[in-house]
């Protein structure tokens, strides 16, 4: 399996450059995959006041679909207990003001015959319905196909049935849908159906 196929990129964002550096005024940040409006980098121990003040801002956004960490100890929390090995945390930041705008977390990772993974992401309020998740998602999808990314084979995105945002999503980037789980995770107080959908590095 090698990285996707560089002459459909357009499919996800305008093209790609690995590793392209934002120059701020303060900062310089080099992100994994960069377009001209977002790029993703992985996440750091010093985004956690930006993470957890965004996750604050966004509870009814993501009630029933996301629980990101709403303080400071419960992130140190989660990220400690991250396996390096089986998982990437990556945020999306959008170029012109270098602030993060969505997250996605890539789980679960099995290699050996399996190459897969699990997708988590959210988008936060005052970034959604602006066209970042699905560029950012879809330089996430190009990142852990690439043989000098995680070089995965298979994603999968378990999204309950009336998200109908999530599913729109994850439609426009290619994901096919493969199932569903009932009682699958227990979210807002609830066991929750999800559908499961997935793409392989061949649909893209």
């Amino acid at each position: 399996m090698g990285p996707p196929d560089k002459a459909r990129a357009p499919k996800y964002d305008v093209p790609l450059v690995p590793g392209r550096a934002h120059v701020g005024i303060i900062t310089r940040v080099t992100y994994l995959l960069a377009g001209t409006v977002v790029g993703i980098r992985k996440v750091e121990v010093d985004d956690v006041d930006e993470l957890v003040r965004l996750a604050r801002e966004s509870v009814e956004l993501h009630r029933r679909w996301a629980t990101p960490p709403q303080t400071e100890q419960a992130w140190a929390a989660w990220f400690v207990t991250r396996d390096p090995q089986a998982w990437a945390g990556l945020v999306i930041c959008e170029i012109a003001a270098g602030a993060i705008v969505g997250q996605v977390n890539v789980n679960n990772i099995v290699y050996a015959a399996f190459r897969s993974a699990a997708l988590g992401y959210n988008v936060f309020a005052s970034s959604a319905r602006r066209g970042f998740m699905t560029q950012g998602l879809g330089q996430v999808i190009r990142y852990a196909f690439a043989e000098d990314g995680l070089a995965l084979h298979r994603l999968e995105a378990n999204i309950q049935p009336d998200n109908a945002a999530s599913i729109a999503l994850v439609k426009r980037l290619g994901f096919r849908l493969e199932g569903l789980s009932p009682d699958f995770l227990f979210l807002d107080g609830a066991w929750r159906d999800h559908e499961r959908w997935a793409i392989t590095s061949e649909m893209v």
